[in-house]
């Protein structure tokens, strides 16, 4: 895997496990005085989905968009100590170009965002920032990535309208083909399907297990079916704190920590 977020990558001593491509150590952070993460340790495995559960204002989202900076855009929100790494770069590390760390690991937010622009120009538009012009590699981007999210069937005959006019299930898995035009490793998905009906919801669930034979994806999702249905491992996060991270067979099936049973169980949350 080619990394380049920093002009000056910093490697760890220590080999990582094999399959970790996330590795978060010691984590805590805040917004101003409020600490809303406490000593998060998390591996997080190369092509394999990680769901996030708990309750509302459990740390999930705000861990999540940890791992592309995208906490740096509230100014009061800050990390007090402890590391992340992607692919052994300290993400954190004042050499790393988050321009180029958001082209690695891509996001898909829970509201859909289409640009107000058309179909084609929603998936060559990040392309076109990076200063690809020429006109075969983009036709080529724009269908290789609407059938990687499941959408050129529906959609290859309108490219040139707008986005606008997508159903809401449409616009969230042309969301997802945009995050795949700038090729990332890693996807994140904060509560991808809040706002579909479940039509529209098994369709996303369907495009997270094919995309992970190529991608590796963290889910945030309210819906612990949800969780059960698409993930491997499962992490039950509770007042900012991770209290249970496994196989997602044992965290529903099996948990070790009564508080994660009780709450995969419908007893609290």
């Amino acid at each position: 895997m080619n990394v380049n977020f920093q002009t000056d990558s910093k490697k760890s001593d220590t080999p990582s496990t094999p399959k970790a491509v996330i590795q978060a150590r010691d984590l805590d952070f805040s917004y101003g005085d409020s600490q809303a993460l406490f000593n998060i340790n998390m591996d997080i495995h190369k092509k394999e989905v990680t769901a996030f559960i708990g309750p509302s204002g459990c740390g999930k989202s705000t861990f999540l968009r940890c791992f592309n900076r995208m906490n740096d855009l509230i100014e009061i929100a800050k990390i007090k100590s402890g590391t992340i790494k992607i692919s052994d770069v300290d993400i954190y590390d004042k050499n790393v170009d988050v321009i180029e760390l958001r082209k690695h690991v891509g996001m898909v937010f829970q509201k859909s965002n289409p640009f107000p622009k058309s179909i084609y120009e929603n998936i060559a538009y990040g392309m076109r920032i990076q200063g690809i012009k020429n006109k075969k590699e983009l036709d080529e981007t724009v269908e290789t990535c609407l059938k990687g999210a499941a959408l050129w069937d529906e959609v290859k005959d309108r490219l040139n309208q707008s986005a606008l006019g997508l159903s809401g299930g449409q616009q969230q898995r042309l969301c997802i083909a945009r995050a795949l035009a700038v090729k990332p490793k890693i996807i994140l998905m904060d509560e991808p399907c809040s706002a579909l009906d479940p039509v529209a919801t098994a369709k996303v669930e369907e495009l997270i297990h094919k995309l992970k034979k190529q991608y590796t994806i963290v889910v945030v999702t309210h819906n612990m079916q949800q969780a059960a249905r698409v993930s491997d491992r499962t992490a039950f996060f509770y007042l900012g704190r991770l209290v249970e991270y496994g196989p997602t067979e044992q965290i529903f099936m099996n948990p070790e920590n009564p508080k994660t049973e009780a709450y995969v169980s419908g007893r609290f949350g």
